[in-house]
């Protein structure tokens, strides 16, 4: 089968996310300059490079509360964020956080997730998350659209990460028991 994504497809949902798999998940937290948390899966995140280490995320859309989602409104006032790992055992709160909640509201509590304390940057990580990566921005870049909606690419310096120790066996990562 082939067809142009321009010209639609013959599925009844577009296949194109299905494609590209396993496709990681980042549970991005960051901060406001008024110091109020916010939490918010993207499944468009991924490592690209590891001298140094960055990691990307996008934002696409709006939100119904302003021009950008909170994530990418509080990355582009602080220059900050976290990469947390979500898990089976964190999925239903994450997928709880994905709501489009107002900017003063906490998906941490909302979602009934613990805030830890990050090490380097101003924005908490989940207690939860066997990994939390702390990230400074790097880079924003507007990506083409064919809509009104707004996508933006965030990249950002992983300056910090912090790996829980269970799941470090043998001095390696053992990713398999995340």
């Amino acid at each position: 089968m082939f067809y142009e994504p321009r010209k639609g497809n013959p599925f009844k949902i577009d296949p194109f996310k299905s494609l590209i798999f396993p496709r990681p998940i980042g549970w991005i937290s960051s901060i406001s300059k008024n110091g109020e948390a916010n939490l918010a899966p993207y499944s468009y995140f991924n490592a690209v490079a590891d001298e140094p280490p960055q990691v990307m995320f996008c934002s696409n859309g709006s939100s119904a509360y302003g021009k950008y989602k909170d994530t990418l409104s509080n990355v582009l006032s602080t220059n900050e964020f976290v990469v947390n790992f979500a898990t089976s055992a964190t999925k239903n709160k994450m997928n709880i956080s994905s709501g489009d909640f107002k900017p003063d509201e906490d998906e941490f509590f909302l979602s009934n997730l613990k805030k830890k304390k990050s090490k380097l940057v101003k924005p908490p990580s989940v207690r939860d998350s066997p990994v939390n990566l702390e990230c400074k921005l790097v880079k924003i870049i507007k990506l083409k659209t064919d809509s009104k909606k707004i996508s933006t690419m965030v990249i950002g310096e992983v300056i910090g990460i912090h790996i829980n120790n269970n799941f470090i066996k043998n001095n390696r990562v053992d990713s398999v028991s995340m």
